[in-house]
């Protein structure tokens, strides 16, 4: 999904103990559904270590700006909404 999408992926890295984590969880889903042009992907930690291995997360929230499967940006912490969405014009 993440490597064919024709949209630019926001993929979130979180974990459901992580308090910054939840304080960004609303910031992404409004993002979500507010722009048809980005697709917001959330992936648990806890559940997917193997691709937060791949990723090389060692922080969370860590958030990948995705274009065609390839990382362009790199986001470690919560950030607000509209620094998140600067970095997609």
């Amino acid at each position: 999904e993440l490597m064919n999408s024709d949209k630019k992926v926001l993929l979130d890295f979180w974990a459901p103990w992580c308090g910054p984590c939840n304080l960004l969880s609303p910031v992404l889903e409004e993002i979500a559904a507010s722009r048809a042009d980005i697709k917001v992907c959330k992936v648990n930690i806890d559940e997917e270590r193997d691709l937060a291995s791949q990723y090389k997360v060692y922080r969370i929230p860590t958030m990948l700006i995705m274009s065609q499967g390839q990382e362009e940006e790199r986001i470690i912490g919560a950030r607000p909404k509209e620094e998140l969405l600067s970095l997609f014009e």
